[in-house]
């Protein structure tokens, strides 16, 4: 189900849904080119409204993935842009993380500070009982599989990271290809990205995106751990069902591809994944045709499926 409105006018696209619910109202945050945009809904299936550009930085580009988290009544945002304010990494990446606030959900999100190093991407920040951590994408070169990665790091602060990442979920099947021969011949790059944690009952996750948007295995898949251990850096998260078999919660299908990079909310006792897709026939839309979409998800005891037939279109 097509969850937000499309101008097709001056559409923007809604890569990289993020998802808050605040003061009994609802917000997504998505990547734009120019700065990151957001919506706001009195509910979480129907009446979302456009609320515009709500974070920038002049002389930047390629805002991706927000995130956003409320502490202690000031907002939190979480998001990369190209800076040229650091060296990059190994492949000529610049994409970096920095954070921003604002008293309001709908921003302007001011102050940015820069809190990691390139290449940082994809974040979700979580707060429990043993502190904050963050989740988040980076790269790594001279192993078996190369690409991109999701670590977690404790966060000392909102906006100071302790500065000591542990893998979390790395690549292990050939449908996380990113690009075949991307940096040498026979080098085949991957990705896993667009980390998104929660808990429910005895497990924890990690759900996360696998390979590139236009790539036909693309794909939300995750991993878990069945643990009480508060301290997320000390957790070892397992892929479903194991590391060498390829096993979406949601890929692409009949009227969708390119599904991917999601946020996740409860709702009541309900389970639902916000995520971005294209669909397969023309519909009109130029440039970036990612838009946001939901559907509820079935977590059950340690297992996680997509409850798709309610969202048939």
């Amino acid at each position: 189900m097509q969850l937000l409105e499309i101008n097709k006018e001056k559409y923007i696209g809604q890569a990289d849904p993020f998802i808050l619910e605040s003061n009994g109202k609802f917000y997504i945050y998505t990547t734009g080119n120019d700065g990151i945009y957001a919506y706001s809904s009195d509910k979480l299936l129907e009446g979302w409204k456009f609320e515009g550009r709500v974070f920038t930085v002049e002389g930047h580009e390629c805002f991706w993935a927000p995130s956003v988290i409320e502490i202690d009544g000031t907002y939190y945002m979480y998001c990369s842009f190209e800076f040229f304010g650091d060296t990059p990494d190994k492949g000529g990446h610049r994409q970096t993380m920095h954070v921003s606030s604002s008293k309001n959900p709908l921003g302007p999100f001011e102050n940015p500070k820069q809190l990691l190093h390139p290449f940082s991407i994809d974040s979700h920040v979580v707060k429990n009982e043993n502190g904050l951590f963050i989740f988040y994408s980076t790269n790594i070169f001279d192993v078996e599989r190369p690409g991109t990665i999701i670590v977690v790091d404790r966060l000392l602060d909102p906006v100071t990271p302790e500065g000591k990442p542990v893998p979390v979920v790395v690549p292990s099947i050939d449908e996380e290809i990113f690009q075949r021969d991307r940096y040498a011949k026979g080098t085949h790059w991957h990705t896993i990205e667009g980390a998104f944690y929660f808990k429910e009952g005895d497990w924890q996750y990690v759900m996360y995106s696998g390979s590139c948007y236009e790539n036909e295995t693309y794909f939300i898949g995750y991993a878990r751990a069945k643990t009480d251990e508060t301290d997320l850096t000390k957790i070892k998260f397992e892929k479903y069902p194991d590391d060498k078999t390829y096993a979406p919660v949601l890929r692409s299908n009949e009227w969708e591809e390119g599904t991917g990079h999601h946020s996740m909310i409860k709702h009541g006792d309900e389970w639902y994944a916000i995520y971005h897709a294209r669909n397969t026939e023309a519909d009109g839309l130029d440039g970036d045709r990612r838009n946001a979409r939901i559907c509820r998800l079935i977590v059950d005891n340690g297992t996680i499926k997509a409850d798709r037939k309610q969202f048939e279109i």
